[in-house]
């Protein structure tokens, strides 16, 4: 089943057919010194502390989960606005959904990939996903799963910085090198703390319930996809991932990399 316009979702592992609670308490867990998961049933987001002391969000969830974000971003910093960027992994209804309502409580810069920018603003339709015979039902599941918790309609919202593979994100924790991996979507993007060894993946990964390591479902381009996923397990260093769906790896994700077969995921 194709998603309707601008409200394709993904998900992999235990989330999959639930949606966020709104504005109930959502307790940020550290993952790595500056960097907490904010654990949504749906679509987990990823508070990074700057280095101004404000704060980035890494995705926002589902409609609706703005409210649970800026009591996260209160619990670390002492006031909601402290949240004064978000970067978008891509257009998706479970990364993009509460930004334009974070957006109008805090001001807050919005960065996602340049190809996917049209689709967060609205400008043009976000491009369906190509689904293999094991994608179909799991994607009518999550959608009626989000469908009868109510989750309220997509915002779309401007980009004000507009991502390209190779930028930098100076005001990190420390630089943030912004990689280009399309095949989820078109504009997917990832980001990467060499140093620290963290990799936030975008939905190009996900963890299942036995902890491996497995590509996201639901790519505009599977191929392309099952490239980018090569490009980033390549990197040196990695030993955390951060991902949007399942448990995040926080140590020996090379390891789990190495592992990998996303060419027989999803099949």
């Amino acid at each position: 089943m194709t998603p309707p316009p601008t409200s394709s979702a993904s998900s992999a592992s235990s989330d999959v057919g639930r949606a966020s609670d709104g504005p109930d308490p959502v307790v940020p867990v550290p993952v790595v010194p500056d960097v907490w998961q904010l654990p949504f049933p749906v679509g987990h987001v990823y508070l990074v502390r700057l280095s101004d002391g404000g704060f980035a969000a890494v995705d926002t969830g589902v409609p609706g989960s703005a409210p649970a974000i800026l009591e996260a971003v209160t619990r670390l910093a002492g006031k909601p606005d402290a949240l004064r960027q978000i970067v978008l992994t891509h257009s998706h209804v479970d990364h993009m959904g509460s930004a334009a309502d974070l957006v109008a409580a805090t001001g807050a810069r919005v960065l996602a990939g340049a190809a996917d920018a049209p689709a967060v603003s609205g400008a043009a339709p976000e491009p369906p996903p190509a689904l293999t015979a094991a994608e179909a039902p799991l994607l009518e599941q999550v959608q009626s799963g989000m469908a009868e918790a109510g989750t309220p309609p997509l915002k779309h919202v401007r980009v004000d910085d507009e991502l390209h593979d190779g930028d930098v994100l100076d005001d990190w924790p420390e630089p943030a090198h912004v990689l280009h991996v399309p095949g989820h979507t078109p504009g997917s993007t990832a980001l990467h703390l060499p140093a620290a060894g963290v990799l936030f993946t975008g939905d190009l990964m996900a963890t299942g319930p036995d902890g491996r390591v497995i590509l996201g479902p639901f790519n505009v381009d599977r191929e392309v996809a099952i490239a980018s996923f090569r490009r980033l397990a390549a990197l040196p260093g990695v030993d955390t991932l951060c991902v949007p769906h399942g448990i995040p790896v926080r140590t020996g994700a090379a390891r789990a990399l190495a592992a990998a077969t996303p060419e027989t995921d999803w099949l």
